[in-house]
């Protein structure tokens, strides 16, 4: 598959939540949605201003991972979570 954009269309389109997680949960594991998790609350910490040691310790992730979430942080990124 070349693009993402069909799988952002179709996510964009259900404004159920019953059926988002059902899409969700059908075409990724456990560890993918584990690894979800995960980044989404790595992000939170981060914009908590925690440390990347502490937020790698407490989820048991590599620091490179807290990283990645702060360069895309300082990249503009994560607007949806910036919003809340």
């Amino acid at each position: 598959m070349k693009t993402f954009e069909p799988f952002i269309d179709l996510v964009h389109s259900l404004d159920d939540r019953a059926m988002l997680e059902d899409l969700l949960i059908s075409i990724t594991t456990p560890s993918e949605r584990l690894a979800l998790s995960q980044r989404l609350e790595i992000v939170k910490r981060l914009l908590r201003k925690e440390p990347h040691a502490k937020i790698a310790k407490e989820l048991r992730v590599g620091v490179a991972t807290v990283t990645r979430g702060s360069k895309e942080l300082t990249a503009g990124k994560f607007k949806a979570l910036r919003s809340k």
